[in-house]
């Protein structure tokens, strides 16, 4: 037998079923800020970096590659390379890439007297500022190796590095760039030398091959500053968050 709803009731059931209904945010607690500060902590930095130029060939074929890919590196020069090069440090320069300094002579500080090491650092901290202005050149020591003594002479950060392929040794751009791809991790400091026609097509494939995992590229003193440390002059660093210790 059918039951009959009366109409009173009917109406009320309709009433409430047309009702708008609150949805429930509380389930919602990250606001748009909070979302893009998390979606920037997924983000995987590291930073390449390029000593024992500029050469005129190789380096220019490493700048037109990087200038494709959207890509800013790290270059510390020869002072005494810069002559003849010029032209090259000023495009370093325009297109975002960091330069430092890589003493004057490729000198291994460690085994030098006070006064030369001083030397060393300054002439290729002039070259660059005549042709470049005034900047912060920060060093890396030729072979890596400073004592605590000599370190305490300069007025910069000093930059070591996370990973080295040891590119100038392979001279095989496949090994070096699988050796990095296999090796690499976020906040890594990697170690190439575009003085070497292998290194820089090495370079440009990690860049590619890196950049399908999610890696960005960045300068060295942009890895610090989105790491949030502030460098201390003197202080050798394998990364922002790691020292290398001083050679004895």
């Amino acid at each position: 037998m059918r039951r009959i709803i009366p109409a009173a009731v009917l109406l009320l059931l309709l009433t409430a079923c047309c009702e708008p209904v609150e949805p429930d945010l509380s389930a919602y607690t990250a606001g748009p800020a909070e979302v893009t500060a998390a979606e920037e902590s997924e983000v995987k930095y590291v930073a390449l970096t390029f000593d024992d130029g500029p050469r005129a060939d190789t380096t220019a074929h490493l700048l037109d590659g990087l200038a494709e890919r959207g890509v800013r590196a790290t270059f510390f020069v020869i002072g005494e390379q810069v002559e003849g090069n010029a032209e090259l440090i000023g495009r370093m320069k325009a297109e975002g890439h960091q330069i430092g300094n890589h003493t004057y002579s490729h000198a291994r500080l460690s085994r030098m007297d006070r006064d030369t090491v001083i030397e060393e650092i300054q002439k290729t901290e002039v070259v660059l500022s005549e042709l470049l202005g005034e900047g912060s050149w920060w060093l890396r020591p030729p072979y890596g190796l400073i004592d605590e003594g000599r370190a305490s002479l300069v007025g910069t950060p000093m930059i070591y590095w996370s990973l080295d392929p040891e590119d100038w040794k392979l001279l095989d751009a496949r090994k070096v760039a699988d050796y990095v791809v296999k090796n690499i991790s976020p906040g890594d400091i990697i170690l190439l030398h575009d003085f070497y026609p292998t290194s820089v097509d090495a370079a440009l494939e990690i860049v590619d091959r890196l950049q399908m995992e999610g890696y960005t590229f960045v300068t060295v003193e942009e890895l610090f500053r989105i790491q949030g440390v502030e460098p201390e002059n003197g202080v050798l660093y394998a990364s922002p968050t790691r020292l290398r210790p001083l050679a004895g």
